[in-house]
């Protein structure tokens, strides 16, 4: 190809991405860059089991989530993506059984519904329900693990709800 063939190429490559758009980052996050906030609402627990540390474990993670894997600032409301709910399920339930009906195994299941707004692309809104769970020994009281196993389910649910809201693709 000769020097001013590929000149050409080269200014016609130039020139036909020079009106698009493009948002990408390391995090797999693809958002606007026309989003500039984010605001998350506590998210109060309305399960018919609670447990005291759970609302503001799950917000505060949320909210960290938001803040050190995106460029968007945290505002106390009306941002240009908005989060909110509630806590709806805590429960603790057997999910391994002996012959002689004595359960060996439990399963801790938390579950969100979250209402997710975007002003700047309101094809991405959505409200569902996000649930996760961690299994422990039934041995173990349920009050004895919940300062271990709660932070892990928040973590499984708030990476969900993140890349259900900002991983496009």
């Amino acid at each position: 190809m000769s020097i001013k063939r590929m000149w050409l190429f080269t200014a016609f490559i130039l020139f036909a991405f020079a009106g698009c758009k493009v948002s990408y980052s390391l995090s797999g996050a693809s958002i606007s860059p026309d989003v500039k906030t984010v605001s998350i609402a506590y998210f109060p627990n309305s399960a018919a089991m609670v447990s005291p540390i759970l609302s503001s474990t799950f917000t505060d993670e949320l909210q960290t989530k938001f803040v050190n894997q995106t460029k968007l600032e945290l505002v106390r409301e009306d941002g240009d993506m908005n989060f909110e709910g509630e806590i709806i399920g805590y429960t603790s339930t057997p999910t391994a059984v002996t012959a002689d009906d004595y359960a060996t195994q439990n399963r801790l299941t938390i579950t969100v519904r979250v209402k997710f707004t975007n002003k700047i692309e309101p094809e991405y809104d959505f409200q569902r329900n996000f649930s996760a769970y961690e299994e422990y020994n039934s041995n173990r009281m349920l009050s004895d693990v919940e300062s271990e196993l709660i932070p892990e389910i928040v973590e499984q649910l708030v990476d969900d709800i993140f890349n259900a809201a900002v991983s496009n693709w």
